[in-house]
């Protein structure tokens, strides 16, 4: 195989990885699910970003048409123990993200939440339009114990669809059909604790002014690909100015390999997993922030002790 198309192993970086959290009453914890799917549950609200779990294969995604495939996102749902959800919120509109959110949702009788464009995908699938909230960016809204705010993102550069969905869109259609439409940073607090989603690698000046994080959830997809001065950049805004102490490394697997294979970086030739890794582990070094990978499937905490 051509060096360029072989995946990065994990193994340098097993030192990193989340250990798993024990179940505390009352107590949120996180399940990351490839891509940014992460499930955030403190027993009585449970709330899931994206739920994209079908991941369509490459030939598939680049010269075919993609759809929901009901029996992985069943068997996902299944593995990791999800039978209801309060919310399901989408970052943004591509496939790798909003493909599968209202099958997710319908499964189970959550709320779906996201942009005009991700409401046009909820329309093509029949989803109900009121079980579906339109995002107001930075207007806080509460689900259980959790306040949940919509900041706005910029998505990682070499957008293969940019624009907006402005009509209903039904599978099975081109992957580049899935337009980005509003990118989210979204963060959430739960009592005197704070993290932030941010799915894609990109910073937008300003936009997470004033807010505070513990913990951040970061899109490294596609960063290593950037030079030293925009990873500098993305790290000051999302890290050094919320006041980070903790980094969760996501938006990083190779999407287009089912979920239930062992989870492994895209080939160098798409991205440069090694060179993100050691950007972020110098960084976290010298800054004095924790720095964990997460294991999919793995109950974890997002604001360990």
């Amino acid at each position: 195989m051509l060096r360029g198309f072989r995946a990065p192993g994990l193994a340098p970086w097993a030192h990193l990885y989340e250990p798993p959290a024990p179940l505390r009453p009352g107590a949120p914890h996180t399940v990351f699910l490839g891509v940014s799917t992460i499930l955030i549950d403190d027993g009585d609200t449970a709330i899931l970003t994206d739920g994209f779990f079908s991941r369509p294969g490459l030939l598939r995604v680049r010269f075919g048409r993609v759809r929901p495939d009901r029996a992985r996102i069943t068997a996902a749902l299944r593995r990791a123990g999800i039978d209801r959800l309060d919310a399901v919120f989408v970052v943004h509109s591509h496939y790798d993200h909003a493909l599968d959110a209202p099958e997710v949702a319908a499964a189970t009788g959550a709320r779906l939440i996201g942009s005009a464009s991700t409401r046009n995908i909820a329309a093509g699938h029949g989803f109900p339009d009121d079980s579906f909230q339109l995002v107001v960016t930075g207007e806080p809204f509460t689900i259980g114990r959790f306040t949940l705010t919509a900041l706005p993102a910029r998505h990682s550069p070499g957008d293969l669809a940019p624009g907006r969905i402005d009509r209903p869109l039904s599978p099975p259609a081109r992957a580049t059909a899935y337009r980005t439409g509003d990118c989210y940073t979204l963060h959430i607090r739960h009592g005197e604790r704070e993290l932030l989603v941010h799915a894609s690698a990109h910073s937008l000046p300003g936009a997470l002014d004033g807010r505070r994080a513990d913990t951040v959830y970061l899109g490294i997809g596609a960063l290593g690909k950037q030079d030293e001065a925009f990873r500098e950049e993305y790290w000051d805004r999302l890290v050094t100015a919320t006041g980070a102490r903790r980094v969760v490394p996501v938006h990083w697997d190779d999407f287009t390999r089912p979920l239930d294979r062992p989870l492994r970086p895209f080939p160098a030739f798409f991205d440069d997993f090694t060179a993100t890794m050691s950007f972020l582990s110098r960084k976290a070094e010298r800054t004095g922030v924790a720095l964990a990978l997460p294991v999919v499937g793995r109950r974890a905490d997002p604001w360990p002790s």
